[in-house]
């Protein structure tokens, strides 16, 4: 039988580290000497998203996986601008790196909003990064319309203020994955998504609104994975060719179909998942 998620973590620390621009909460697996994955999670989601991931590194002397709670996530300290873009965030995450010693390239790895920060992160430092994984990207709504943005972003902190976490949870929880998901997935995700803080979860709304995803890959030269579900109805196949195809012909890169999975992919199509990553799949 499949390892739940929360069985998946067993062996997975969960620590806190001051940076100075403020402590990052996060998880760490593998006994390797240097870290060789980092993995970012999306705007209703945390580090425990990484479950798969992170379990498949426990007892192996080769990787060291490490996945944040982004700022404002969990008990990592909120950035101190209401409206943060994700060059804000791509800071943070360096220099929480820093804190940790990080000095060699990494694989980074971001999820939905999390592939905006990986990005900007790679945009940044491109040499601290040995290939950029984006899985069911958040392309963001910077090119868009102002009114289309306005939109997106009061509907999603309206709902926020309404609904609250726990009703978000509720309402959203089973969205994120196929209608075939298994139950302890969707028990999962609906966990996570109702332990998110309000004030970090709108910071994180007004970086969607501001991104730029697109833009912020044209000046990336390295490997670059795009992947993801064909059940996503968050972050659509479509939507997701359509950012393939806005990407410059030199990158030379196609959508990597995670076959009939939602938007969750990390927990939903581990088994695919993991071997972009060049991680083990857990039995």
């Amino acid at each position: 039988m499949k390892l739940t998620p929360q069985d998946a973590l067993s062996g997975v620390v969960h620590s806190i580290v001051d940076t100075p621009l403020g402590p990052i909460q996060f998880r760490s697996a593998g006994a390797g000497p240097q870290v060789t994955h980092v993995l970012l999670h999306g705007i209703g989601s945390a580090s425990a998203s990484w479950a798969y991931q992170l379990g498949a590194a426990v007892g192996r002397h080769d990787v060291r996986v490490l996945a944040w709670d982004a700022p404002g996530y969990g008990r990592s300290a909120h950035l101190p601008m209401a409206e943060p873009c994700a060059q804000d965030y791509a800071q943070r995450l360096w220099a929480w790196l820093d804190a940790l010693y990080v000095s060699q390239a990494v694989v980074l790895a971001g999820h939905s909003l999390g592939a905006l920060m990986a990005a900007s992160a790679a945009r940044l430092a491109p040499a601290r990064v040995s290939r950029l994984v984006l899985l069911a990207p958040a392309r963001g709504y910077g090119d868009a319309p102002e009114a289309e943005r306005a939109r997106v972003v009061q509907g999603r902190l309206s709902n926020l203020q309404q609904l609250g976490p726990h009703g978000m949870a509720q309402a959203r929880g089973a969205a994120m994955l196929s209608p075939q998901a298994a139950p302890v997935l969707q028990d999962a995700v609906r966990e996570t998504m109702a332990q998110i803080d309000p004030a970090g979860y709108a910071q994180a709304v007004h970086m969607l609104g501001q991104g730029r995803l697109a833009h912020d890959l044209q000046s990336w030269s390295g490997p670059l994975l795009i992947a993801s579900g064909e059940a996503d109805t968050v972050t659509t196949p479509a939507a997701c060719d359509a950012l393939v195809q806005a990407l410059p012909d030199a990158m030379a890169t196609a959508r990597i179909s995670l076959g009939p999975v939602g938007h969750a992919c990390p927990l939903e199509a581990a088994g695919a998942v993991n071997p972009l990553l060049g991680l083990p799949v857990l039995a």
